[in-house]
């Protein structure tokens, strides 16, 4: 009996100590009061070796020191030569396993660019700037270029755009005119980019920046490109690419830079000088821009509403479809809005019977690119369906008529006057009046069905003078490209009442609606609640510009044009404010991007670095070389979209606050050093 009870204690000693064990095992990342694992996986060993020569196998397995993760292997690691069929990468365990899929290529350098794409399977940890590499010949190329891919036309960061070199001697000039005549560089071959893949690739990280690795030494174009159908190649019009004629040439050099480590996120331990492999060039820009989509073909045709139907087209042309209806008598038929590109069409019924009638029969006869490229005259037959028919809207109708009529009860039933007839709805106006007005400002009123009707006659526009009030001046004109919207235009004058009267039937739609009576009264600010801004320009005299004084959303709320270099804008409110302006070279008035086969580079776009505070009384005066700043440090971080991505709270500094928990000093990588 007691030989039995002792061996029960060292079941239940032995299972406890198991607890024990696995609990502690399960906290090992991070006990109790204890430190978080701060330390990346480690490689210790690769199939083949990292940097070995004359490798003919595609399998790569590649060891660590623990449990490893890789995060996202299709977007986030970069195999260079790209690889036209997808290479197998995947995790699994404490190791990667790698399957190249493309044939090897002779003599060649390979690198796998993981970036910071493993992290320990623990807290995450990441194995940063990780790069594997191998060659087919005798010898591996460890060259590298690095630069930034931003949007052209706001200067925006590009993250996972592919980057890749081509050799300049495909673009037409030897290799020493190339190195030699950079500034005379003649248009790039059409083919160089359209039938060859890169050589090799990269891909931006969330700050548009890139490392190509891995290079030979010699002379290359560099060429960025979104690549919709994975043939590293510029084949479709869709794709965003970019481009220039810098020639580059990869070279390195030793340099010196300084490393700071810090005791917490707040306070410097030590900065340290550490010598270094500088590669070159380190600065490429390329920006990046999507050509405009000229081929033409129909997208659809739809009638949301019946009584219109819209046509989309994938480009404009000055030519409209011609209609001509099959159930339906098409002439006189329609008010036509085409859009200022007029790639999309408006086509509002005139007739009621036809706004009724569900399904609209047509043959649409209209310009369209063929097989080859060129514009064809060719006609489709079309049948449009309401998406409001007939019976929904009378049933519409009715439920509306119920309920007036019911409402007409109740008020006979207390003795209230009622309407014989159901009142027909007015004409819906949307007036944008404030009430309170800039001296530059204006009164604007839209409408959602086209007029047929705009009596100016029964607009008053009056100021009050001390006392009185007296009829004032004004203009009512339709906006230029803005369908079924009118501005009102007046002398304002700074601290001065006004009073807007609308007499009813002031305007009727094709549909006979008339619109009711309105009044507004507003006031124009004085001068002294604005500020005023002149910006000049260096280097930009005798040069088209177009600048944006924008807001912090980056949307423009004024602009100015400018040949001369300045640019003077007024009646600003009071804020904080940025610039942006283009060189607007063919004098259009907006923004054109690029076109590789026609060598045209989309048009400078730059940003003022800097905010610029406005202050009532106040008149800023700026002066600026647009191009003295890096295009990269230009657009102020509080406008860029696309962050940089970091961990909200990396590990160290979640060690760094347990130790000031446990009243120890944190150095990163080692701890419990007593205060």
């Amino acid at each position: 009996m007691k030989i039995r009870t002792s061996c029960l204690w060292l079941v239940l000693v032995f299972v406890i100590v198991i607890v024990n064990v696995v609990s502690s095992c399960a906290r090992m990342g991070n006990p109790d009061g204890g430190w978080f694992d701060e330390t990346p996986p480690r490689v210790i060993g690769a199939i083949p070796e990292d940097k070995e020569i004359n490798v003919d196998s595609r399998k790569i397995t590649i060891q660590f020191n623990e449990f490893i993760k890789i995060e996202n292997a299709t977007e986030n690691v970069v195999v260079s030569p790209p690889q036209l069929e997808q290479a197998e990468i995947r995790g699994a365990g404490k190791r990667i396993l790698i399957e190249l899929k493309d044939s090897l290529k002779p003599n060649t350098t390979y690198t796998i660019d993981f970036s910071d794409a493993i992290t320990d399977n623990n807290e995450g940890n990441p194995l940063g700037n990780f790069t594997y590499s191998f060659s087919t010949g005798n010898h591996i190329d460890t060259l590298e270029v690095s630069g930034t891919v931003l949007e052209a036309e706001n200067l925006e960061p590009v993250k996972g755009i592919l980057v890749g070199l081509h050799p300049a001697e495909e673009s037409g000039l030897p290799r020493e005119d190339l190195q030699n005549e950079k500034d005379s560089i003649p248009s790039l071959s059409g083919s160089l980019f359209r039938n060859s893949p890169f050589l090799r690739v990269s891909r931006t990280d969330s700050r548009g920046h890139f490392v190509i690795k891995g290079v030979a030494p010699g002379s290359y174009h560099a060429f960025a490109l979104q690549d919709m159908d994975n043939n590293y190649a510029f084949t479709q019009k869709s794709e965003k690419i970019a481009f220039n004629h810098d020639i580059i040439v990869p070279s390195f050099k030793p340099d010196v830079r300084q490393d700071t480590i810090w005791a917490d996120s707040l306070h410097i331990r030590s900065i340290t000088q550490v010598n270094y492999t500088h590669f070159l060039p380190d600065d490429i820009m390329l920006r990046a821009f999507s050509e405009v989509m000229t081929d033409r073909f129909l997208l659809k045709a739809e009638r949301k509403q019946a009584n219109r139907f819209d046509v989309y087209f994938s480009y404009g042309h000055d030519s409209l479809p011609v209609i001509k209806g099959l159930n339906f008598d098409e002439k006189d038929a329609f008010v036509i809005e085409p859009t200022q590109k007029k790639d999309t069409i408006f086509y509002w019924l005139r007739d009621t019977a036809l706004v009724d009638q569900d399904t609209l029969s047509m043959e649409m006869s209209y310009y369209a690119t063929d097989s080859l490229g060129v514009l064809q005259y060719q006609t489709d037959t079309l049948e449009v369906l309401s998406k409001d028919p007939y019976a929904k809207r009378m049933k519409r109708l009715e439920s509306e008529l119920k309920d007036w009529k019911k409402k007409q009860e109740k008020a006979a039933k207390r003795g209230e006057p009622v309407d014989s007839v159901m009142p027909v709805k007015p004409l819906e106006v949307k007036w944008n009046a404030p009430p309170e007005m800039a001296p530059d400002q204006n009164i604007y009123v839209d409408f959602t069905t086209p007029l047929s009707v705009v009596d100016t006659s029964k607009i008053h526009l009056f100021s009050k003078i001390d006392t009185l009030w007296y009829e004032a001046p004004y203009e009512f004109r339709e906006r230029p490209n803005i369908a079924r919207s009118y501005e009102l235009l007046g002398e304002w004058r700074p601290e001065v009442e006004y009073s807007l009267e609308v007499d009813s039937a002031a305007f009727c739609d094709i549909y006979g609606l008339v619109s009711g009576k309105y009044k507004h009264g507003f006031k124009v600010k004085s001068l002294d609640a604005f500020s005023s801004l002149l910006f000049t320009f260096e280097g930009m005299a005798g040069r088209h510009v177009v600048a944006y004084l924008l807001d912090r959303s980056d949307k423009p709320v004024k602009t100015v044009t400018t040949d001369d270099g300045t640019a003077q804008f007024f009646y600003i409110k009071p804020g904080t404010y940025y610039l942006r302006m283009f060189v607007d070279d063919n004098n259009n008035g907006q923004w054109d991007t690029g076109n590789y086969d026609e060598d045209l580079q989309p048009e400078e776009v730059y940003y003022y670095p800097r905010e610029i505070e406005c202050k009532e009384k106040w008149d800023v005066t700026l002066s600026w070389n647009p191009k003295s700043t890096l295009l990269l440090n230009q657009k102020p971080r509080a406008l860029i979209k696309q962050k940089d991505q970091k961990k909200k709270a990396t590990i160290k500094n979640r060690n760094a606050e347990r130790a000031r928990e446990k009243g120890i000093e944190y150095i990163q990588g080692v701890t419990g050093v007593k205060l």
